[in-house]
């Protein structure tokens, strides 16, 4: 059995059906997923997601959201920076700016869950968000696609986290803390989240039984020492927050692993060539520079009779192969009024972890010279998330788009 009851909150959405309303608060017994709206009986119109009838309008630009405050928003513009998409924005109030190198894409700036109810609505096209706010706000909606399910920032884990001291000292594993004998029906495990969706599915799954959450949002940690809850479901970064309020993590308590991903509408990817093809542009620059980063370009001359040699001798040293192996071409030289190619230049790609290594490794093979510069962008001749975007869409709707020339 799994309650929901919300404290700090008067509406909640996630789930049904056995439903006892008692103003100002409600309860509710949890057998499947579904939509709970607070809204008048009085009112004859339909609000679904932004638009008042549900139904999506249709236009020329491309909407992008993005996150609108906080660490989340600042290393989202960084990153689009980074990738020469700076977001232009006239007025730091307004919440839509624009992209100079896309002309064609509108961003708008909205709170993460926003974007993504926005992007089911027909409301935006594409959003970057954290992969908890996707599976929390999506619930699953085959019309959200993941084009890029690592922008490599934002990390974190949704984690469950309990006292340390009390009843709870010695429970270390969400087993140990199923396994307790104080829950009952009376008398239920209490969890504060505002995962209201992903918190019932994780206990449901994992065989907990007796447990309510209470929704409630920001300074989750104060809730067991105030007696409000016994445990919370909250983001995980460091973990230092909770440490500081008494609370810790426990083993398989973890339900979802998180960082920044780049998510689409299937029905904007499936019915504009247009649309494809910008999500093909930022996917391609988002690859380029996140697989350049912390790589080093490192350019050595070596002495030798051939390239085939030289070749041969950097291909011998573990930490030199490069990305497909060592770029080498020969170093012309004037001497005695004669152009003879005596040295080689050698070039490779290597991390950054490796970089004081692969200088050591290429003067011990004759190396001098030694020059190295940070990459920017490395282009694959074709980046593999490309080809699983195109899969997800299925050949049909791939053909019927490039037919549409």
């Amino acid at each position: 059995m799994v309650l929901l009851q919300p404290i700090f909150q008067q509406c909640s959405s996630a789930f049904t059906p056995s439903l006892a309303i008692s103003r100002p608060q409600f309860r509710v017994l949890v057998s499947k997923p579904a939509v709970i709206c607070c809204c008048s009986s009085q009112s004859e119109t339909a609000v679904v997601n932004g638009n008042v009838d549900g139904r999506v309008v249709e236009r020329n630009e491309i909407r992008l959201g993005l996150p609108s405050k906080g660490r989340m928003a600042e290393d989202t513009l960084d990153l689009l920076k980074d990738c020469q998409l700076s977001v232009k924005q006239v007025n730091p109030r307004q919440y839509v700016a624009q992209i100079a190198q896309l002309t064609n894409i509108e961003v708008w700036f909205q709170r993460p869950k926003d974007i993504v109810r926005k992007l089911l609505s027909g409301d935006l096209d594409l959003g970057i968000v954290g992969l908890d706010t996707v599976s929390e706000y999506g619930q699953g909606n085959e019309d959200l696609i993941i084009v890029h399910d690592s922008l490599e920032y934002g990390d974190c884990r949704l984690s469950l986290a309990i006292p340390k001291y009390g009843i709870f000292e010695n429970i270390n594993s969400l087993k140990d803390l199923a396994e307790m004998p104080q829950w009952t029906v009376e008398k239920p495990l209490r969890v504060a989240t505002s995962f209201t969706c992903l918190g019932p599915k994780f206990v449901r799954e994992n065989g907990l039984k007796h447990v309510t959450f209470s929704t409630a949002d920001g300074a989750l940690e104060a809730a067991p020492a105030m007696g409000i809850a016994d445990a919370i479901l909250d983001l995980v970064s460091s973990g230092t927050t909770l440490r500081e309020n008494n609370l810790k993590e426990i083993e398989g308590g973890v339900v979802l692993e998180s960082q920044a991903v780049l998510v689409a509408s299937r029905k904007f990817l499936s019915q504009r060539k247009v649309a494809l093809e910008t999500t093909h542009e930022i996917l391609e620059r988002l690859e380029a520079h996140l697989r350049a980063v912390g790589q080093f370009k490192v350019t050595a001359n070596m002495r030798g009779s051939s390239a085939e040699e030289v070749a041969k001798q950097v291909l011998s040293q573990p930490s030199l192969p490069g990305l497909q192996g060592p770029t080498v071409s020969p170093v012309f030289c004037k001497r005695d009024g004669k152009v003879s190619a005596d040295y080689y230049a050698v070039v490779i790609c290597v991390p950054k972890k490796a970089l004081y290594k692969s200088v050591q490794q290429l003067r011990a093979i004759g190396g001098s010279g030694v020059l190295i510069s940070p990459l920017t962008y490395i282009f694959d001749e074709e980046t593999p998330r490309w080809r699983e975007l195109l899969s997800k869409l299925g050949p049909s709707v791939v053909s019927s788009l490039l037919m549409r020339g």
